[in-house]
C-alpha cells in the first residue's frame, strides 16, 4: 500500500471495526458518500480540521488514530524526538506541585538558563528531540525550587508554565495521545496557584491547542467564559493581549464547527484589539499577539473552511519576519503554500514556500498532519514529473513515500 495512501486504508479499517457501511459513516461524519469513498481509496485528501474530526467523531476514535500519530521515526532526529516522548510522560506522572520532586538542587540562575533555552527552542525551532530531553529536567528542577525558593515562587510558577507548555506542544505534534491534556492541566494548576486572571486566560487558551480537536464546542465555551473576566482588565497590555488570543481560539473553534458567522465575529473582536496596541507583535507569553499574528491567524481559517483565495488574500498584509519566533514563522508559510498549491497555476510555487516552511522548522512542518496530507496528494499528481524532484525529497523527509 502506498504510503501516501496511509490515512483512508487507516479509516477504513476503523470503519470495518466499527461494521459501519461507507455510506453510514459517511452520513454519521455528515460528509457526502462520494467524498468518503474518494478518500478511503487515496484519491482525495483531508485538509482541514473539521473534516478530520467530524471523520474521528463518526468512528468514535481520537483524531491521531486516523493520522497514524505519532510517527515511524524516519531518522536519527526522529528516533530521538520520540524517545522525548516517554521522558516528558514520565515527567508529567512523576510530579506534583508542593510534592518534592528528589532531584538535585541547583542554583536559580543555572535552572533559569535551561528554562530560557527550552523557550528559545520551543518557539525559534521546534526541535523536539531536545525539547525531550530539557523539559522533565527543568520541570523537576522548577518543582524543588518551588519549594526551596519561596521568594521566588512566583518566577517559579511562571517558569513551570512555560515549561508545561513546552511538553505540550511537542507531545501535541508527535502525536503523543493524552500528554498534552496532562502538561495543558499541569499549566492550569500552575495558573491557578499564581492566582492571576491574565495567566488563568494563558491556561485556557494553551488548553484549547492542547484538547480543542476532541470537542470544539467546550474550547469555545470556555474560551468565551475566560475572556469574560478580563473585560475589567484592557487597559493592561497582558490582560489585553491574552484576551485577544482567546477571541482567537474561540474564532479557531467555530470556524472547526463550520460556524462563520460566529468565526469572523471572534475575529472582528480580535482585530479590534490588536489595533489599540502601540506594538505590531505583543511579548506577552511568547504569543506574539498583534496585527502580524492576526493577519496570520485570518489566513489560516479562511484556509480552515477551504477558502483558498481569501486565505492568500489576507496573507498579503502580512509580515511574517516581524515575529521574533521561527515556529509562527513557519506555521504561516505551511498555511500560504497548501493555499497557493490548490491550485494548478500556483502549485509549483506553493511547494517552494512548503520548502520554506521546512527549512524555518523542519521538525515542526514534518510532522503537521495537514502538510503531511497536502504533500501526500500533490505526490499522487505529480510522481511522474520531472518537475516534482523536490516534491519528492520533501516527501520522503516526511516519511510519506519512499524517494526514487
Amino acid at each position: 500500500m502506498d504510503a501516501a495512501k496511509a490515512l483512508g486504508r487507516r479509516v477504513r479499517e476503523v470503519r470495518s471495526w466499527r461494521q459501519l457501511t461507507l455510506r453510514e459513516a459517511a452520513g454519521l461524519a455528515g460528509l457526502s458518500f462520494s467524498f468518503w469513498g474518494q478518500m478511503e481509496r487515496g484519491d482525495k485528501a483531508v485538509t482541514n480540521r473539521k473534516t478530520l474530526e467530524a471523520m474521528a467523531s463518526a468512528l468514535r476514535v481520537h483524531p491521531t488514530e486516523l493520522t497514524g500519530q505519532p510517527w515511524t521515526p524516519h531518522d536519527a532526529d526522529d528516533a530521538d524526538a520520540h524517545a522525548g516522548l516517554m521522558a516528558i510522560e514520565i515527567a508529567l506522572e512523576r510530579y506534583e506541585l508542593g510534592t518534592e520532586p528528589e532531584v538535585p538542587a541547583r542554583a536559580w540562575p543555572q535552572i533559569q538558563a535551561d528554562l530560557d533555552r527550552l523557550i528559545k527552542i520551543t518557539h525559534w525551532t521546534s526541535d523536539h528531540a531536545v525539547m525531550g530531553e530539557l523539559a522533565p529536567a527543568v520541570i523537576g528542577e522548577l518543582h524543588g525550587a518551588y519549594l526551596r525558593l519561596p521568594q521566588q515562587r512566583r518566577e517559579v510558577l511562571l517558569g513551570l508554565m512555560n515549561a508545561y507548555s513546552s511538553a505540550m506542544w511537542s507531545t501535541k505534534r508527535l502525536g503523543g495521545r493524552g500528554l498534552p491534556t496532562l502538561a495543558a492541566r499541569s499549566v492550569q494548576h500552575c495558573a491557578e496557584a499564581l492566582g492571576d486572571p491574565v495567566w488563568l486566560g494563558y491556561a485556557a487558551w494553551l488548553r484549547g491547542n492542547a484538547t480543542g480537536q476532541l470537542d470544539r464546542a467546550a474550547q469555545y465555551r470556555r474560551s468565551v467564559t475566560v475572556a469574560e473576566t478580563l473585560t475589567g482588565q484592557l487597559d493592561s497590555g497582558d490582560a489585553l493581549q491574552a484576551y485577544g488570543m482567546l477571541h482567537l481560539s474561540a474564532a479557531l473553534a467555530a470556524s472547526a464547527q463550520a460556524e462563520s458567522a460566529t468565526a469572523a465575529t471572534h475575529l472582528q473582536e480580535a482585530s479590534a484589539l490588536a489595533a489599540r496596541m502601540d506594538t505590531e507583535v505583543g511579548t506577552w507569553a511568547h504569543l506574539w499577539f498583534g496585527p502580524t499574528n492576526v493577519g496570520i491567524w485570518k489566513t489560516s481559517l479562511a484556509l480552515e473552511i477551504g477558502e483558498h483565495g481569501q486565505a492568500l488574500e489576507a496573507a498579503k498584509t502580512v509580515h511574517p519576519e516581524l515575529l521574533p519566533g521561527g515556529v509562527r514563522q513557519a506555521e504561516f508559510w505551511a498555511e500560504v503554500g497548501r493555499a497557493l498549491v490548490a491550485t494548478k497555476k500556483t502549485r509549483e510555487k506553493g511547494v517552494r514556500v512548503l520548502l520554506h516552511a521546512e527549512q524555518l522548522a523542519p521538525q515542526l512542518i514534518r510532522t503537521d498532519v495537514f502538510v503531511r496530507e497536502t504533500v501526500a496528494d500533490l505526490l499522487r499528481q505529480a510522481r511522474r514529473d520531472a518537475g516534482g524532484r523536490e516534491l519528492r525529497g520533501l516527501a520522503w523527509r516526511m516519511g510519506v513515500a519512499p524517494i526514487g
